[in-house]
């Protein structure tokens, strides 16, 4: 039987009439790396923070390594966190603060540095012990706040948005040391961010949250390719949202038809395409270009249709389309998702 490391019982968090998470349940399983993604004011953040310790559940039951800590306070719970600002004391060297956790509980300071030593020296920092943060870069401090929480082995490491004072350039390499970093300790990590492209990149699994509950949970590749409503459809990735109805098994919007054997007939409906999945093969559907947009490895085009504008791309060729260009499209078995809502 596989451990849990964290698991939510209809926990409920309000702050006084706002209900900020709402009836949310979940686990997470032990060596999972898992992030909260979705707008503003979803409810990821406080779902962090109730993991941490920071705040209490209102209701319902957080437990962490199969123990109730529903109502102990953050400095009873082994959850280590990594926050946006990386919260590193600019009085203190690299290896102060790395040690800092173990010594402030009474452990041995020469086995607390050591241990912190090692574990540098894993991030790629040897050398860099004795410097301030201050003279570190953007990347170097963000690893020596994750060296900082996995020096105390903790049973949970939180990440709160990471990568938010990261330069744009060092993202995806530092979000790969992250993933990196997870894999080799074997940690059970939480990881929350707004960024579609980031989620996708470092999860094993995602929930999605929208106000104070959760959408959908699954792998990157399940919530992309077979998304259940609008709201995930559209907020993961690019995706055009297809109106039309079901009869027969069939869904037709304009000339477009899409077997839906199974689904039961519908006056409304709606289907997700996502932009590559669009074949320009001369088809059946009829499309006209509107735009093309050069963008380094691919061509976005957006089209217009019997049954709306599309957006689509594909690969670079030698002559893309121009605008004004009639096509005929094709949108394959497998390239589509009919959506519950």
């Amino acid at each position: 039987m596989t451990e849990k490391a964290i698991e939510f019982a209809d926990v409920v968090k309000r702050y006084g009439t706002v209900t900020a998470v709402d009836r949310i349940s979940f686990s997470i399983e032990r060596g999972e790396l898992v992030t909260f993604l979705g707008p503003s004011g979803c409810g990821k953040t406080t779902s962090l923070r109730l993991i941490a310790g920071l705040e209490l559940p209102s209701e319902g039951v957080v437990r962490i390594a199969g123990e109730d800590v529903s109502t102990r306070a953050a400095s009873e719970r082994n959850v280590g966190m990594v926050f946006q600002s990386y919260a590193l004391f600019p009085h203190m060297s690299v290896i102060e603060n790395v040690a800092y956790g173990p010594t402030i509980r009474g452990g041995d300071k020469k086995a607390a540095a050591d241990r912190g030593y090692e574990i540098l020296a894993m991030l790629g920092l040897e050398g860099l012990g004795k410097r301030l943060p201050s003279e570190l870069s953007g990347g170097q401090q963000q690893r020596v706040a994750v060296a900082r929480a996995i020096v105390q082995q903790p049973d949970v490491l939180l990440f709160d948005e990471p990568l938010s004072n990261v330069d744009a350039k060092l993202r995806r390499r530092v979000r790969q040391e992250i993933r990196d970093l997870q894999r080799r300790f074997n940690l059970t990590a939480v990881y929350v961010t707004h960024d579609q492209e980031e989620a996708l990149a470092v999860s094993d699994r995602i929930v999605v949250m929208n106000q104070g509950r959760i959408a959908q949970i699954g792998t990157p590749a399940e919530l992309y390719n077979q998304p259940n409503s609008r709201f995930v459809a559209d907020f993961i990735g690019d995706a055009n949202l297809i109106e039309g109805h079901v009869e027969g098994g069939r869904f037709k919007a304009g000339d477009l038809t899409l077997a839906v054997d199974g689904s039961p007939d519908r006056p409304k409906a709606t289907v997700s395409v996502r932009p590559e999945r669009i074949v320009f093969d001369g088809g059946a559907v009829r499309a006209k270009v509107r735009d093309a947009t050069y963008l380094g490895s691919r061509y976005e085009y957006s089209l217009e249709t019997s049954f709306g504008s599309l957006l689509a791309s594909a690969p670079i060729v030698s002559t893309p389309l121009s605008p004004g260009t009639e096509v005929g499209i094709t949108v394959p078995p497998d390239g589509f998702t009919l959506l519950k809502n």
